[in-house]
């Protein structure tokens, strides 16, 4: 039977079965309804919750990669092993968390919140000792690889829990996408604060690049007759002015962890986690029985692999696009604002697309924001370096990395509720479905960041060079344009066979409010029938 006709006769038992209306009925429907309905104060502090993920996430993403091998000075094939080794760990701790948090016992604080409050003052701490450049030089690999694993560790003890919440901060499907975009226009926002406080302190600390014979012009504008004096100063330069850029990185760290506690103890004390359905939850699983339930379940797969690929995409124009505006665009000194454009122009756009997405459909918002930034990747690469050009450039792109933030996280929920309606006996599971989603993109992140950094190191990087071989430059332009567009393409293609429109969307909400009413009328009967006993 196709899926609309099981709809319809399934509304058409209940019309056939149902029981003149009564005034206590109504009164108690429009009560659920106002009971549902969250307060702009709500979305608000559910909103700031999303900040630490993205702003810790933007700084690490920018600047991780050219802090390892330009502050830090480690070894490009170093640098690879830690960014892969601790985006893969950050992948495996995902779905380990989703388990734990889906069997945690409920407190009077909830299931998901207390797992924010207590992993917060770790996480700050192990994310200030990754901005760090300790004293020893022979373990400083262990130290990046260890802090930064514990770091994803915690920080997934607060994101998974965090997302998850999404379902039970309404069971109104209307609700939590309207929270879902206000929470996505806090996270860009986010990632404009990442990127400012990280870019401009920063920035103004920029260590000088170390000139190479055959440069004729240094990234600071100096000729070739001024080489040799800079070349005779640049220990004593280098040493103090490296200093300083530590120095930089250690206060933005420091700035960065007091905001993520702001934004936890606004979450915390500004959110009510609500209870779910007194039906008893599913019994627990194993970790491949949890694999099985999610691949099972074909919306899901096919939403996760096609937003797989475009996340692959805007994370490997990420991690090398600081890399690229220092050596490729030349603009060594204005790659941070550049960043902030796209972010700024992100943060922007991020109500428009709610907007079209409510108007149109998300899987045509899909389509049209993920296939708009395709002509500024190729215009990037193409366009001599200019620096009006590339803020304007960078503008247009940031349009479609808001898509690229909005839509995943407004399109889980439809999936969970799909799974919901095809399994009505299977409950309690969200923590799963979200954690896979994070895994899989986490994982193929790591895959990708490594393969970039090693690419770079094949081609011939040299750590603080004022200028890089013609094969480094052929490398970055590879990493943030050819390979993102096909990656995005890919995506594309994917997304074609997603099965859930509006249609089918709009049918399930039916379906399951029709449950939760079924389900609380039985509640109410099973109340009165023992206050008669």
């Amino acid at each position: 039977m196709a899926k609309g006709e099981g709809t319809e006769q399934y509304s058409n038992n209940n019309l056939l079965t149902n029981k003149p209306v009564d005034p206590d009925v109504v009164k108690l429907a429009v009560k659920r309804e106002q009971k549902n309905r969250l307060s702009i104060c709500n979305k608000l502090c559910y909103a700031v919750g999303g900040a630490p993920y993205q702003i810790t996430g933007c700084a690490l993403g920018f600047f991780l990669q050219i802090y390892l091998l330009d502050v830090a000075q480690l070894d490009p094939f170093y640098a690879s092993i830690i960014l892969f080794v601790g985006r893969a760990w950050d992948a495996i701790t995902d779905p380990t968390i989703g388990f734990l948090v889906s069997r945690s016992p409920w407190t009077r604080f909830g299931r998901m919140l207390p797992w924010i409050l207590f992993s917060t003052p770790l996480a700050v701490v192990s994310y200030f000792l990754i901005w760090y450049v300790p004293v020893f030089e022979d373990g400083r690999v262990i130290w990046y690889l260890v802090f930064y694993c514990l770091f994803q560790t915690l920080q997934t003890c607060f994101h998974v829990p965090y997302s998850a919440l999404t379902m039970f901060i309404s069971e109104d499907q209307k609700e939590r996408d309207s929270a879902t975009a206000y929470r996505m226009t806090v996270e860009v926002l986010g990632t404009v604060i990442g990127t400012a406080v990280q870019g401009q302190i920063v920035g103004m600390s920029n260590a000088p690049c170390i000139p190479t014979p055959g440069d004729n012009v240094t990234a600071d504008g100096l000729n070739s007759s001024l080489l040799l004096e800079q070349e005779v100063n640049a220990t004593i330069t280098t040493v103090i002015t490296l200093d300083q850029t530590k120095m930089a990185y250690n206060i933005a760290s420091g700035v960065i962890c007091s905001i993520y506690v702001l934004c936890a103890v606004v979450l915390f004390f500004g959110v009510k986690e609500k209870k779910e359905s007194s039906r008893p939850r599913s019994e627990r699983m194993s970790f491949w029985q949890g694999i099985r339930l999610v691949m099972g379940h074909g919306p899901y797969v096919k939403l996760v692999m096609g937003f797989l690929f475009t996340s692959l995409a805007f994370m490997l124009l990420e991690g090398n696009f600081a890399l690229f505006c220092c050596y490729t665009l030349g603009l060594r000194n204005d790659f941070q604002n550049i960043l902030l454009v796209i972010m700024l122009a992100a943060s922007l756009t991020i109500p428009f697309w709610q907007w079209f997405l409510t108007k149109f459909g998300k899987k045509t918002a899909v389509y049209i924001g993920t296939s708009s930034v395709i002509p500024f990747m190729i215009l990037v690469v193409c366009v001599k370096s200019n620096l009006i050009i590339t803020y304007l450039v960078s503008f247009a792109a940031g349009v479609g990395v808001a898509a690229a933030f909005l839509l995943p996280w407004s399109m889980l929920p439809d999936v969970v509720d799909d799974f919901q309606v095809q399994n009505p006996d299977s409950r309690g599971h969200e923590a799963i479905f979200y954690s896979f989603y994070v895994f899989f993109t986490k994982f193929a992140s790591g895959i990708s960041l490594g393969i970039s950094t090693l690419s770079l190191d094949f081609a011939g990087y040299m750590t603080r060079g004022c200028t890089q071989p013609e094969n480094v430059d052929i490398t970055l332009k590879i990493l943030v344009s050819a390979a993102p567009i096909g990656l995005l393409l890919i995506g594309l293609v994917i997304f074609r066979s997603y099965p859930i429109d509006e249609e089918r969307r709009q049918g399930n909400r039916k379906l399951l409010q029709e449950q939760r009413e079924n389900e609380a009328d039985s509640e109410t009967d099973s109340t009165e029938l023992t206050n008669m006993v």
